[in-house]
């Protein structure tokens, strides 16, 4: 790279961010002139203040860690100002940025989002892409603007989406290839060869913020439908239905062709949970009781087969289920 180093700032949180500050660091010669992450936050159960990845990252390579709680003190704008930062690279930061920190950078800033663009703008595009039953994603870097994920884009990385992959697999496919998609960004906007292509509206949709409600299980969905949804909110904040009072959280299960009461157990054996759904049913081949590590159906019948004896009603409104 015959020119000049940029001056980089990188604003992220979670570990998909962390993977791509850490290829940044790893894999290029620009300077990174400050970080920015979300403040500590508490977690585990002593509710400690925890650092996030990115500060935790960031620390380990001695990078100076900023952490404004949002942009909207001139104390902020002034810090942000004082990088002097030719690009601000921002990965799942957890802030809106006003039009006044995207313009501050002589560049501008970019963003890496994990889906192809126009498709899944918002904060929960891998969920929401296995949930809909997308048999492709990957992941979009692109010139920021104020609208939500609305900017030009500048390049695609692209990633299958197999009926194996949870929302943990497919994250980490995308954290793999975020960081290499990056720095090829990087080196051709150096070169002048980047080409912004403008996002067709009518192409995109929505991808909210998963809640814990949604995990819920209604058992008059289809078992496709179902399992998509499993798949979707495993690792968070994973499907889960009752048995009698408690909440039975399932991690894996397979769609397969059999009737029966929405809800009710069909079949249990070494092989899986069978339950009837609106249409077809599921086999649960892994799920978890309140205070029990999370276990194969083999071994939950082995422990405790009584609770899970074929006719038991799943869902805590039976009536529905048997609607």
């Amino acid at each position: 790279m015959n020119e000049k180093p940029l001056r980089l700032i990188f604003a992220g949180t979670p570990a998909f961010a962390a993977s791509h500050l850490k290829a940044l660091i790893e894999h290029t010669g620009h300077n990174i002139v400050a970080v920015y992450s979300q403040p500590d936050r508490p977690a585990g159960r002593g509710k400690k203040l925890q650092a996030s990845p990115v500060k935790q990252l960031a620390l380990e390579h001695s990078l100076p860690v900023c952490q404004p709680l949002n942009f909207k003190s001139a104390e902020a704008l002034n810090e942000l100002q004082s990088h002097r930062a030719d690009l601000m690279i921002v990965v799942a930061y957890g802030l809106i940025l006003p039009q006044v920190v995207l313009d501050t950078p002589r560049l501008g800033c970019i963003n890496v989002h994990g889906s192809l663009l126009p498709r899944w703008r918002g904060a929960a595009p891998i969920q929401r892409a296995i949930e809909a039953g997308d048999t492709e994603t990957g992941v979009t870097i692109m010139q920021m603007e104020a609208g939500l994920d609305t900017g030009p884009m500048l390049l695609k990385s692209f990633c299958p989406i197999t009926e194996q992959d949870n929302a943990a697999s497919l994250h980490d496919k995308l954290a793999e290839q975020g960081g290499p998609a990056l720095i090829a960004a990087l080196d051709k906007l150096i070169a002048g060869d980047l080409i912004a292509e403008i996002q067709d509206d009518s192409l995109s949709c929505y991808a909210p913020k998963i809640t814990k409600d949604e995990a819920d299980i209604n058992w008059l969905d289809d078992a496709a439908t179902l399992c998509r949804k499993i798949r979707a909110f495993n690792p968070f904040p994973v499907s889960y239905s009752w048995l009698g009072d408690e909440r039975l959280k399932i991690q894996r299960a397979d769609a397969l062709e059999a009737d029966g009461d929405a809800g009710r157990i069909l079949q249990a054996d070494a092989e899986g949970i069978v339950v009837a759904c609106g249409e077809g049913a599921i086999r649960i081949t892994e799920l978890q009781l309140p205070g029990a590590r999370a276990m194969s159906a083999r071994d939950m019948l082995n422990a405790r087969a009584d609770r899970f004896s074929p006719g038991t009603m799943l869902g805590r409104n039976l009536a529905q289920n048997r609607a």
